[in-house]
């Protein structure tokens, strides 16, 4: 019974349990090769990334784009072209006028008064012309009178003459008396002066011929200088009626009815909606293959929509070279900047879409340039300028 008894296990120091040896512990496991697909990975990025900035700059892109544009249009400030007084403003803000459609009236009532005045003084110079036409047309039997005058005096003169021979004769051999021979010569003497006094005022007809022939042209400038003066008052008072210039919308209006304007004064603008096009600023080295006649989109932000259009024409000029202020690289501070030049771009024709569109609206633009080799086409041109 005593061996079955459970045997425990002893602690103490000195037992059989210490005196044999520990097992060593297992060695660690040898580290793993480090991954190298995260570099491939990152190499691949990298060359991606090279590949496509070596591409978007050395190889040309048919499509050249800029977010640099603009809807505009040339559109008209209606100005009076005569001073007065507002009495009437026929239109409101925003609101679609047509051509010729009234927008505003001056008061008449100075240049009705203008219109009297010219159409007095027309009437009066009128008259005058008539009456120095009369004067013309008498003058020619007055000078008929007085050759008559003069014919009548040679011929009393040629007989008085003939009688003072007579008498002379007479009082030569006694016949005559000395009183009738110097009778004779007297009369002589004043027929030879009514001779003179009719052929001086024979001359004298003539020549007022010719200053009631001046006069008469004088009396007709006068009427056409008072004709004159009657079509610009009647264009005075048809300028009292401020209309339209063509179809388009209102826009800052400025007048009011009371207001007293003078010639040139800003009352209001007409914006022809239907003419907008795109102003849009390509830099100079965009424009390599864009020339007239080629497709653009537009895209416009305020409505999240596309519209086609086509390239009207590119500028003459950037638009520094029009600045107020023109940049002057003469002082040799001088800094190279790629210049923009705003390409006209028109909207294709029947696009509903297009009549949403407002003057300053920003909008990107496409351009589809197709590569084209406007550098060729412009050497094998005769033309002396391009028109692209």
């Amino acid at each position: 019974m005593a061996d079955d008894a459970p045997k425990f296990r002893s602690d103490k120091p000195g037992s059989d349990k210490d005196d044999k040896p520990a097992d060593p512990p297992p060695p660690p496991p040898p580290p793993a090769p480090p991954a190298k697909w995260p570099w491939v990975v990152a190499g691949l990025i990298v060359v991606g990334f090279v590949a496509v900035v070596l591409v978007q700059i050395l190889v040309p892109k048919p499509d050249v784009w800029t977010d640099d544009a603009y809807v505009t249009v040339h559109y008209a400030t209606v100005a009076p072209r005569v001073s007065g007084q507002v009495n009437g403003v026929m239109v409101d803000d925003n609101q679609l006028v047509h051509a010729g459609q009234v927008l505003a009236t001056l008061d008449p009532r100075d240049f009705q008064t203008s219109v009297a005045q010219a159409e007095a003084a027309v009437a009066r110079d009128t008259a005058q012309v008539t009456n120095a036409s009369a004067n013309v047309a008498r003058q020619p039997p007055l000078i008929e009178e007085q050759q008559a005058s003069v014919a009548s005096a040679e011929a009393r003169l040629a007989f008085s003459k003939a009688d003072a021979r007579r008498y002379g004769n007479l009082a030569a051999t006694g016949a005559g008396t000395t009183q009738q021979r110097q009778q004779a010569d007297t009369t002589t003497a004043e027929n030879q002066a009514s001779l003179d006094s009719a052929k001086a005022a024979l001359e004298a007809s003539r020549r007022q011929m010719q200053v009631l022939q001046a006069q008469q042209a004088s009396s007709e400038g006068t009427v056409k200088a008072d004709r004159a003066q009657l079509e610009q008052a009647r264009l005075n008072l048809s300028y009292a009626t401020i209309t339209a210039p063509f179809d388009g919308m209102v826009g800052n209006r400025s007048v009011q009815v009371g207001n007293y304007v003078g010639p040139g004064a800003v009352l209001m603008t007409v914006v022809p909606l239907d003419r907008v096009y795109i102003e849009a600023n390509y830099r100079e080295l965009a424009l390599r293959h864009v020339r007239s006649g080629q497709h653009v989109t537009i895209h416009v932000d305020a409505y999240d929509i596309d519209l086609d259009g086509i390239v009207d024409s590119v500028p003459p000029a950037s638009g520094a070279a029009f600045a107020p202020i023109a940049p002057n690289n003469a002082t040799g501070n001088f800094t190279k900047i790629v210049q923009r030049l705003p390409v006209k771009i028109v909207l294709s024709p029947n696009q509903p879409l297009a009549k949403l569109l407002r003057v300053g609206f920003s909008v990107e633009t496409t351009i589809h340039t197709g590569l084209e080799n406007v550098v060729a086409d412009q050497e094998n041109s005769p033309n002396r300028i391009t028109v692209h």
